[in-house]
């Protein structure tokens, strides 16, 4: 199920480029990772969608703007992905923009947005993020994956599927950003509350 303020409010109101090809892929009741595998293995394998130049990730409780997919076009040029700047639920939610790539060791902390810029970081969430197809080509699979584990020799290991793939791309060269001009809302289902 789709809240209907989700898809009639903002994914419905969504612009796309003129004369250029949109196809929506929905994935349902699978696990977050999984289906992002899914997505791609879809996409990649498919003899017109693996010619598309880029693919825009939207998950079932983002609010993008109806000019966002428009912005994130414009400031992909230098970046592998960019994405919309949302934040993470609740009171103390946090920017889902992470880490500085200036900064050493490189992190996952969340940065503090810079209003009305592309600023490079190096994670995002994937709730309004677009990518270039041809990055999946040169990572192995799996591209995403919810990790949460012990190994006795080197201890916990914890990432949500975005922050494993950024991790990953990332150790490859791969750059990103979020366009901070572009802002997301983040629905809370439950109380109807919009982060």
């Amino acid at each position: 199920m789709m809240h209907a303020k989700v898809y009639f409010d903002s994914w419905a109101n969504l612009m796309t480029p003129m004369n250029q090809p949109v196809y929506r892929l929905p994935i349902f009741n699978r696990e977050v990772g999984d289906a992002y595998n899914q997505a791609i293995e879809t996409i990649l394998s498919h003899p017109q969608l693996c010619t598309f130049k880029y693919i825009l990730t939207v998950e079932h409780d983002n609010l993008p703007p109806p000019d966002g997919l428009l912005k994130l076009y414009e400031s992909i040029d230098k970046y592998d992905a960019v994405g919309g700047l949302y934040w993470t639920k609740g009171d103390l939610g946090q920017p889902m923009i992470y880490g500085n790539p200036k900064e050493m060791p490189k992190n996952f902390i969340p940065q503090k947005p810079i209003p009305e810029t592309v600023q490079e970081c190096n994670g995002l969430g994937m709730g309004f993020t677009l990518f270039k197809v041809s990055m999946f080509a040169k990572l192995p699979k799996p591209w995403f994956k919810t990790l949460q584990e012990y190994a006795p020799n080197s201890g916990a290991r914890a990432a949500t599927q975005d922050l494993y793939f950024f991790q990953n791309a990332g150790r490859e060269g791969f750059r990103f950003a979020c366009d901070t001009r572009v802002r997301v809302g983040h629905l809370d289902l439950k109380e109807g509350t919009v982060w």
